[in-house]
């Protein structure tokens, strides 16, 4: 058990390592940060910010010797940054498993070698294999298997040729054929598990998107209490399955009243943002609790969620002028609690900040999110 005032280490600098650096300075913790960006949003707040990059051993070596424990906000850390750190100091989660959830290809064959719904899918790694795949795939979506997010590194093909087409705007990297399906939603869970196997998990949230992107995120998802129960227990046996000690963030579509995953995220989750008010315990102190050894929190909400995420482009008029949104519109409106990242530059597409809107009455607290949304600029999406 990792106790006060020990030194926590976390490796990425944007806004989840934010929340993680606060949630452990609350507990009584220190923490530094190891992010190239000089500017970094965790690093602004941590007690030291290496400033250097992920494969700089000798950094390294000064965060193993001053840490107590290492962790991570985003899943493109090199495996092999995290293999090297876990010879000096525990690191959770671990490489093997975040090696499976940065790759899509892996992850695809994961969820088909445990038995754990997915959609078909095929692995491309040359013009070949998309030349043999099963016409059935298509329509489909191809996908580059390491560094896509936020509807990066995707495309829609409805065809062979146009898979091709496409497989050769990305560079010929390995990708995965996935198989378009109809969606009825698209649904999250994010989980805490610590070294002993023990698992708390937060309800279900609710996932729109808008050009690829998280918008809105609903809590308590609108789902039916076995669909609910079954996204729990899957996302349970994601953790159990890969070993894994921290949060887990694991995105489910709903097709035709089935659940798919499609695909999981290890570390704390855009769309788990809303447990810092919402909940007796956060994601973020989840993080910190099952790195440290602790025993994991109540992860039960308090109130009923609505979360919005706040991206760069209101930071600019029609006709591309700079200008700080006028946040006293979100200020005015009751329950609303407000979080910006204090990101150096804000540019479309760039998840500056969210609020989130908590109360009694879901469908009040839902009504009230997506007004507040309009009224700060956002009027695009249907929910």
């Amino acid at each position: 058990m990792i106790l006060p005032p020990a030194t926590l280490g976390m490796l990425g600098g944007g806004q989840l390592g934010r929340f993680f650096v606060s949630a452990a300075h609350e507990m009584g913790y220190k923490v530094w940060v190891l992010d190239p960006d000089p500017n970094s949003p965790a690093g602004l707040i941590a007690d030291r910010h290496l400033v250097a990059a992920y494969e700089d051993f000798a950094a390294l070596d000064e965060l193993s010797a001053n840490c107590a424990a290492v962790t991570t906000e985003f899943e493109n850390v090199p495996a092999t940054t995290l293999d090297y750190l876990a010879k000096f100091i525990p690191v959770h989660p671990s490489a093997s498993a975040v090696a499976v959830c940065q790759n899509r290809i892996a992850e695809k064959t994961f969820l088909a070698d445990n038995g754990l719904p997915h959609g078909p899918f095929a692995a491309i790694r040359s013009e070949d294999d998309l030349r043999n795949a099963d016409p059935a795939l298509f329509p489909a979506v191809l996908k580059v298997a390491r560094f896509g997010y936020d509807g990066k590194g995707q495309a829609r093909v409805a065809s062979l040729e146009g898979a091709i087409h496409a497989f050769h705007q990305f560079g010929g990297e390995a990708c995965v054929l996935e198989k378009m399906l109809h969606l009825d939603a698209e649904v999250s869970v994010v989980l805490a598990r610590d070294e002993a196997g023990n698992v708390r998990n937060f309800a279900p949230g609710e996932n729109s998107h808008r050009h690829g992107i998280l918008d809105v995120t609903i809590v308590p998802a609108r789902l039916s209490p076995a669909l609910t129960e079954q996204a729990c227990d899957v996302a349970r046996r994601i953790a159990e399955k890969l070993g894994y000690i921290g949060t887990l963030g694991v995105e489910f579509f709903v097709c035709d009243g089935q659940l798919v995953v499609n695909e999981m995220a290890p570390r704390p989750h855009n769309s788990g943002h809303h447990t810092i008010d919402a909940n007796v315990t956060s994601q973020y102190e989840q993080q910190v609790r099952a790195l440290c050894g602790l025993p994991l929190g109540e992860p039960c909400e308090h109130s009923a969620a609505v979360m919005v995420n706040l991206l760069g482009e209101l930071w600019y008029e029609a006709d591309g002028h700079y200008r700080e949104p006028d946040w006293s519109v979100l200020h005015a409106v009751p329950g609303l609690r407000l979080h910006l990242y204090g990101k150096h530059h804000a540019r479309p597409g760039r998840k500056m900040g969210h609020f989130t809107v908590i109360g009694a009455d879901p469908a009040k607290v839902l009504a009230a999110a997506l007004a507040a949304r309009e009224a700060i600029g956002i009027q695009d999406g249907e929910h």
